[in-house]
């Protein structure tokens, strides 16, 4: 590979860093061609990125990004696919379907980058397979918000008449 695409790459690697606040290190070495592409038919469904990268490249762009990246150093080593996504369970999931669906031991995760936390090892998977995404912590802290209204008005329906007598009656049952 000649110098200017080196760094070209190395360029394109930086940008996506930036973007990116969500990214897995993967092993998918011992994949054949068939399990190769339907790994990659899976990220791209779910809306993942695959990217096979060289670990030289890949640390050198991540030395230009103004991010913590130390942990995630020691894991370039080998095989390396970079899986770019905006959701923080989604890679966990998929290579855990992947996983099931082949029985096998690859994809592998080597290590992420979720939020500003970096996670290293796949003794990692479970715990980021159920990490919440930013819009379900929206939608439980909604449902939280609207819980107390509910019950508000659940009372207000199911008190005898509409009465406040009803309605004070219904509450005070409740709260036992």
């Amino acid at each position: 590979m000649k110098k200017a695409d080196k760094t070209q790459l190395i360029d394109t690697l930086v940008e996506q860093l930036k973007e990116s606040e969500i990214f897995y290190l993967t092993d998918i070495s011992g994949l054949d061609a068939v399990q190769t592409s339907e790994l990659r038919r899976f990220c791209f469904n779910k809306g993942v990125k695959l990217e096979v990268v060289k670990n030289t490249l890949l640390r050198k762009a991540m030395e230009k990004v103004e991010k913590d990246f130390d942990d995630l150093y020691d894991v370039l080593k080998g095989n390396t696919a970079l899986m770019f996504t905006d959701t923080g369970n989604v890679p966990a999931r998929l290579i855990q379907d992947f996983t099931k669906k082949h029985k096998a031991t690859k994809p592998e995760l080597k290590g992420a980058y979720v939020e500003e936390m970096c996670y290293v090892g796949g003794e990692n998977l479970e715990f980021l397979a159920n990490i919440k995404s930013k819009n379900e912590l929206i939608g439980d802290i909604v449902g939280l918000l609207q819980s107390p209204a509910k019950n508000v008005i659940s009372a207000l329906q199911s008190s005898g008449g509409g009465t406040i007598a009803g309605l004070v009656k219904t509450l005070s049952e409740r709260s036992e």
